[in-house]
Parts: C-alpha cells; structure tokens; sequence
C-alpha cells in the first residue's frame, strides 16, 4: 500500500542575528531622540508665537482674544502669512497637503524650511490640522539625507523606518502606536526575517522618541478620565452604535473632501485659496466657538475634564463645525495632518451620546466616536483603535472598542479616505 506525501508544513522565516540587528541600536536611539527634538521644538515654538497671536496682541489692542472679529482676523491672516510662504519660498512648502498621509516619501533638504514655517504659522494661527504630517515628513527627508552620507552601504528604507517610528512614537508618546502603524505597512510587502525582527529598529526608535517627549515634559494622549470598570450589555450595545454612528459622521466628511479640494483649486493660487480658506475657518470658528480652532488635542482634554459642561446641541454642533473645519483647512492648502482635529471630532461627538442618554459614560462614548471618525478618516484599523483606547487608559474599554470597531469597519472598508492622490482623486 503506498502513502502519499504529505503536505509541506507552512514555511517559517528564518530569524535574524543577534549581531545583524545590534548595529541598527544606535541609528535607531539617535534618529529617535532627534524626531522627538523638532516635534517638541516645533510644538513649543508654535505654543509660545500662539499665545503672542490669541492673548498679548488682542490684549494690547483691547480686543478679546476669542472674539468673533479676532477669530476673523487671525484666520484670514494666518492664511495670508502660510499663502506668502508657500508662494514664495523655495520647494513651496512641500506638496499638497491633501494628498500625503502618515507615511511619507523623503523630500529635498531644501523644501524643509518653508514647511516648518507654514506648519508652524499654521499651528499658532488656529486652523483645524495637526503637526503629525509636516514633522514626519521633516524627519524623514532629514534622516533619509543623513543616513544616505554618513551610512550610504544602510538602504534608504530604514532611515524612512525609524524617522516615521521615532516621530510616531513622540507624537503620541508611547511606541505602541509606531510599532503597530509599522506592522500594518509591512502587510503585504516581501520582509526578511520574523516580524519582530522587522521591528526591532523601528521599535527602538519609538521607544527612544516616546521617553524624550515624556521627559522633555511634552503633554499626552492620556485624558485621565475615570476608568469604566466592568462593562455590562448595555455598554456594548452604546459602544457599537456610537463608533457606527460616529463612522457616518467620518464619511461625510470624506465624500465632501474631493469636491471642497476641487472648490479651493479652482482659485489657482496659494495667496487666493489660503486666505479665503482662512476666513472661511475664522467664521466656522464663530459658529462653533474658540474649542473648535487649533488642532484639538488641548481641547479634547477640556471637554474631557468637564463632560457635563455642554448640552447635547453644542457637542454635536462642535462635532460638525470641527469636521467642516478639518476639510476647509486640508483642502486650501494649510500644512498639517488630519488625526488630531479628528480625535476631536470622535470626542465631541462621544460626549453628545453621553449627554444624550446619561447612563452611557464618558470614557466609553468618547473613546467609541474616536474610533468611528478615525476608522472613516484614516482607514488604519490599528491606530484608530490603539488612539481611542489610549485617550481613555481603561483596560476594559479595548474589548468594547474591539467589538464596536468590526461593525464601524464594515461601514468604512472599500470607501475613499480622507486623502487624495495628486490628480485630485480620493485615495481607496
């Protein structure tokens, strides 16, 4: 009787030396520590010329600093001084905002200056974006350019690695997130070496560029909002429908982003489309009020700290302004990224379902909406799910969340994202 041969037995990827994955440690600290330096550099460069813009100058000129005129006035004007230099400094300040995400192509030396200053401007001047797309890109062109010449036999993909890891890992200050961004970009691409091998480098970088935030004294995702304790049916139920409903919200935003894009571009210059966007920003700012400007990670912490503090009406209506502001800001041309203003969103949206229905707590409704918005927005199942749950710091809440996140992905998965490619198309 013959037997036949029995099925090969799933091929398993060698693991990596020891003394193949040392040399990366250091290239890893340095490029981790110096992405944390100009985030944190560029946040408090930003913070200090912000409270010059909203407090010294309305104060000198005895105007509120949050006034509606203010408002007005240092949107519209934000957007003439970011329009100047991406007309006239050399490389334009980098390529259209609207088309680049988390992961970045290395630019030109040369292009760096003009996009640090048009973030910076951007980031005091009050337009709803985060600093997350311009100091990636920055720290990748500038580890890319060092490593190409001190450590050209190293291939330019690891210094993009552990720039866009290191800056992660600031930005959200732990090297969870970078590690689990990484792990979702090497799905599908031809790695050597276990997972964790692939990891190792860009792992250390975040984790380098995490601790320096933290003791750079740089603040945090963490809300302190009081823990949700043991869950009940009713929670599972509040966490699917707000992530779900909050995904909807995401999406019609992500629908109106082609077309608002197309509006602004049919102005044709960076000194038309950045001041009109910019006072179109200064009026949604009078509708929705002063926690609607900015990137929003110090205002998710002040409705956080007080969740009862608005009704329902106003949750949504900062929800929906915060959104609108988010597009108008990526779509004229204002350097930065979109994660931060839609944490906002997500959270806004979350306290409104709490002040809806008292029963469902804080912690879970907004950690639920920044899933939602996230998932919609971002299309990165990992980071959405890893943001929300880190807002709150609750054990029990990434259960909830992983529950709430598969009928919300099913919503979003196969449509556009909020990002475009450079022929004006939505990104899939």
């Amino acid at each position: 009787m013959t037997h036949e041969a029995a099925p090969p037995g799933p091929a398993h990827a060698p693991a990596t030396p020891a003394r193949t994955l040392l040399p990366l440690f250091l290239p890893a600290v340095v490029v981790g520590a110096v992405s944390s330096l100009l985030f944190v550099g560029v946040s408090q460069l930003a913070e200090q010329l912000k409270d010059v813009l909203w407090t010294d100058l309305p104060d000198a000129l005895g105007i509120g600093g949050y006034s509606s005129l203010w408002m007005i006035v240092m949107l519209t004007t934000t957007g003439v001084l970011v329009g100047l230099v991406v007309w006239k400094v050399p490389g334009h300040a980098g390529p259209d905002p609207a088309t680049v995400g988390l992961q970045a192509a290395p630019l030109a030396p040369y292009i760096l200056p003009g996009l640090l200053v048009a973030a910076t401007l951007m980031l005091a001047g009050g337009p709803s974006l985060g600093p997350e797309n311009p100091i990636i890109a920055t720290n990748v062109a500038l580890a890319f350019w060092a490593g190409r010449r001190f450590a050209p036999a190293a291939p330019g993909e690891l210094w993009v690695a552990l720039a866009e890891a290191g800056t992660i890992g600031a930005l959200f200050g732990t090297p969870v997130a970078a590690a689990l961004v990484i792990s979702e970009a090497l799905v599908g691409r031809q790695v050597r070496g276990m997972l964790w091998d692939n990891l190792f480098a860009p792992l250390t970088a975040a984790s380098v560029g995490s601790i320096t935030t933290a003791l750079l004294g740089h603040a945090s995702f963490d809300l302190g909002l009081p823990p949700l304790g043991s869950p009940g049916w009713a929670d599972v139920l509040s966490a699917v429908v707000i992530a779900s409903a909050a995904a909807v919200l995401g999406l019609s935003g992500v629908y109106a982003f082609p077309y608002v894009h197309k509006a602004f571009g049919l102005l044709r210059h960076p000194m038309a489309a950045l001041p009109v966007g910019g006072l179109v920003l200064g009026l949604l700012g009078c509708l929705g009020g002063p926690l609607t400007l900015f990137k929003g990670l110090d205002q998710v912490a002040e409705i956080a700290r007080n969740p009862d503090g608005w009704s329902a009406g106003r949750f949504a209506l900062m929800s929906v302004v915060k959104l609108a502001a988010l597009v108008v800001a990526a779509c004229c041309g204002f350097r930065g990224g979109r994660i931060f203003p839609a944490v906002f969103v997500g959270a806004s949206f979350g306290l409104c379902a709490h002040a809806l229905v008292n029963s469902v707590p804080p912690s879970l409704g907004l950690a639920a909406g920044v899933l939602g918005v996230l998932l919609a927005t971002t299309r990165q199942g990992w980071v959405s799910l890893f943001t929300a749950a880190v807002l709150v710091s609750s054990p029990s809440i990434i259960a909830l969340l992983c529950i709430a996140s598969l009928p919300a992905w099913l919503l979003v998965t196969g449509r556009p994202q909020m990002q475009l490619h450079e022929d004006g198309s939505p990104v899939r």
